[in-house]
């Protein structure tokens, strides 16, 4: 949990972002199933902490006060549940959040003024619900954009993410210290499961080993769906059914991270599941690990992304030139990733795929994204990569995934460890 001053001070940076009569309302998420987990919205998270189903903020910026909306007391659900943060405990919560005023969720429509003019309103929906022939649901964010609309229809409705995701980009002191945790818990995830690969393991019992070491640790389970591919699954960027059996001369890609503290991380390895690289294996996973660490060392504030590729591709095209490609369709492949602009990847924080463009200008201390150099290689329907998350330091750069198992001969060793599915032989059975 962060300090009622961290919220207090994001609060103050998005009043000083908006106009001065504007107004900005975010719906926190609903509970989704009476007994599955719930996640909080992360917009409205991010700015109060708190982590009550069916939640309101509301940011009025004529006189720079916030309102929080929590649902009322209720006993039943409570003797069934526990106790639950509501309006019932207004001193409690403004003391946790540092919010002006605790109001129920009944109150939030008469608090807007008929005649606003601008209100932002997180439009980005957290759950995208694909259209089809017969889905009339409308999200959460949908149906409250109508009723503020029909409340106050003069008012302009704008994307608040566009003065959030900017906020989001650059890392507070604390929140760093949490992704620090959430990095080390994917490297920690992914090395463990290096131990218990073997021919005959299935793919979501290396999911499982991941999810323990994430919950004995203090995380909430993943933060997205696990990406445990094997043998013809690797083509698959985002293959998450992780229902096949590892079979000896396997590749194996992973890429999972954790939900800690509202924060995630991303990672990706690739590692054989006899324990030993092939030919094949070495050549084309070998040649990406070098391309991801000739980015990892140009990282450093000040220098563009483009930079950063631009001085990666040309000592990785010097490479191409001495090395003895084995097929055509590799070197091919190796060239292609020379003009590829996609290693340097996506933003990283409270969402894998985190809002903010950091790419064009200069980079700043206090950015999280990933680095994530890719190789295809069609003719075989090969995909070969390896990813960490990096914070872009006043020094440099620090590879908060570091820890996991990155030089081929450091996850061949790290193989032939004894791991958790040695302790249980039920894999076996």
């Amino acid at each position: 949990m962060f300090s009622r001053e961290e919220f207090i001070s994001r609060r103050g940076k998005v009043f000083d972002r908006m106009e001065p009569n504007a107004l900005a309302i975010l719906p926190g998420n609903i509970q989704m199933g009476e007994f599955l987990p719930f996640r909080q919205a992360k917009e409205f998270y991010y700015l109060c902490g708190i982590e009550v189903p069916n939640s309101y903020l509301l940011l009025d910026g004529r006189d720079r006060k916030t309102i929080l909306y929590l649902p009322k007391r209720d006993p039943q659900r409570e003797r069934s549940e526990g106790p639950s943060l509501s309006s019932d405990d207004p001193e409690l919560v403004r003391e946790l959040t540092g919010v002006d005023e605790v109001r129920s969720p009944e109150e939030l429509l008469r608090d807007i003024p008929e005649d606003a003019e601008i209100i932002y309103m997180p439009l980005r929906p957290e759950f995208h619900v694909p259209p089809g022939p017969l889905s009339g649901w409308k999200s959460r964010t949908e149906y409250l954009r109508e009723r503020v609309q029909e409340r106050a229809p003069r008012a302009e409705i704008r994307d608040l993410s566009l003065i959030t995701a900017p906020l989001r980009l650059l890392k507070s002191d604390s929140e760093v210290e949490v992704m620090r945790v959430a990095g080390k818990l994917a490297a920690l995830a992914v090395t463990e499961a290096m131990r218990c690969a073997r021919p005959g393991v299935m793919e979501y019992q290396l999911a499982a080993v991941a999810d323990y070491i994430f919950l004995v640790n203090g995380a909430k389970g993943g933060g997205y769906n696990p990406i445990v591919a094997s043998g013809p699954n690797i083509w698959y960027g985002h293959y998450s059914r992780n229902d096949r059996r590892l079979q000896d001369g396997d590749l194996v890609l992973m890429d999972y991270a954790p939900d800690y503290k509202g924060y995630t991380s991303d990672i990706g390895r690739m590692f054989p599941a006899n324990g030993r690289y092939s030919r094949w294996q070495r050549e084309l996973y070998g040649f990406v690990v070098e391309y991801h660490k000739a980015l990892l060392k140009r990282i450093r504030a000040g220098v563009t992304a483009e930079e950063i590729l631009e001085g990666a591709a040309e000592e990785m095209r010097r490479l191409v030139e001495k090395v003895s490609f084995s097929k055509p369709a590799y070197e091919k492949a190796a060239r292609g990733m020379l003009t590829f602009k996609g290693h340097l990847s996506h933003s990283v924080g409270m969402e894998v795929h985190d809002p903010g463009d950091y790419r064009s200008e200069p980079l700043r201390p206090g950015l999280v994204f990933s680095v994530d150099p890719q190789m295809w290689v069609p003719e075989e329907r090969l995909y070969i990569r390896v990813e960490d998350t990096v914070l872009v330091t006043e020094g440099g750069v620090e590879v908060l995934t570091g820890s996991a198992p990155l030089e081929l001969e450091d996850v061949e060793r790290t193989m032939r460890e004894e791991g958790l599915l040695d302790i249980w032989k039920g894999w076996e059975i």
